[in-house]
């Protein structure tokens, strides 16, 4: 009986001296899954930059800018446009540039950096795909306008037609500079089929551009102008006194192009689709502006 106790107290220590595996076995595959776990997290947060949202191509980097250099009288409808466009490609940022299409086709020329050019006449253009600045086959006929001629919302002159602006009350009349705003350029053309272009020259004024002139017009610093139908639909300091015959100077028609030297020229192809597109189409009309024909 003796024996039996010493011997069991016996092995009793020995089973105390023993590790237990089934316990240590069960600690280290827990210790193993809290691992496994912990790095199955960190590979997915790793992921997370590259799964942007729809339209997103940016892997999480900084944005790729784009710039937008346009006539001055789309200057409103191409802000809203592209302010769409960024809601759906927030891989993309637009820049802007708004001005005088022949300054801004001479801008482009001498390496100022742009992506898509949108002119405000067909000759412009015309010089710039023929001097290789546009990307192949991107050339598009965009859209159409009007032009017109405005004065001042309060006070101003009722007049009829071009003849009216040998009137007494026509002191001032405001026009882009013909050689390089296009606005211009159509205006002296209506006025030369009249015989007017000379006999008005004591008179002219001439502006950098069509928001100039639309200037000029609003402070009372001109009695009349040619704008764009578009333009003077955007003021409540002018109103259009008369449309000018369309039959009496060329097509007004705002061809664009992606531009050759862009960075990213797939992107501004891309881009001026998207200005073509019934959406970016009713922006357009709702400022004034008809689809090119």
């Amino acid at each position: 009986m003796h024996g039996w106790i010493t011997s069991r107290r016996q092995g009793s220590k020995e089973m105390e001296g023993r590790p237990e595996p089934a316990m240590q076995s069960g600690y280290r595959s827990r210790g193993g899954a809290h691992t496994l776990r912990a790095a199955v997290m960190l590979l997915a947060l790793l992921a997370l930059p590259a799964c942007g949202g729809a339209g997103d191509r940016s892997g999480g980097q900084k944005p790729v800018e784009l710039t937008v250099s346009a006539a001055a009288s789309l200057t409103e409808a191409v802000k809203e446009i592209g302010a769409l466009y960024e809601e759906r490609h927030q891989d993309t940022k637009l820049l802007y540039n708004f001005g005088a299409s022949g300054t801004l086709q001479k801008q482009i020329q001498e390496g100022a950096p742009a992506d898509l050019f949108i002119s405000a006449a067909s000759r412009n253009m015309d010089e710039f795909v023929n001097a290789g600045l546009a990307v192949a086959d991107s050339h598009v006929q965009l859209l159409a306008g009007e032009l017109v001629v405005i004065v001042p919302a309060e006070g101003g002159h009722d007049i009829k037609g071009l003849r009216d602006l040998e009137g007494d009350g026509m002191k001032r009349i405001a026009i882009g500079i013909p050689e390089s705003v296009p606005a211009g350029g159509y205006a002296k053309e209506a006025l030369e089929g009249e015989q007017l272009w000379e006999r008005l020259q004591g008179k002219l004024v001439q502006a950098k551009d069509v928001r100039q002139v639309l200037q000029y017009v609003e402070t009372g610093n001109a009695d009349a102008g040619f704008v764009y139908r578009t333009d003077a639909i955007a003021s409540d300091e002018a109103r259009i006194a008369f449309a000018v015959d369309a039959g009496s100077h060329a097509p007004i028609l705002y061809p664009a192009a992606a531009v050759a030297a862009s960075k990213h020229p797939d992107m501004a192809k891309e881009l001026l689709a998207f200005f073509q597109s019934e959406e970016a189409m009713a922006v357009f009309e709702r400022y004034g502006f008809r689809k090119a024909p």
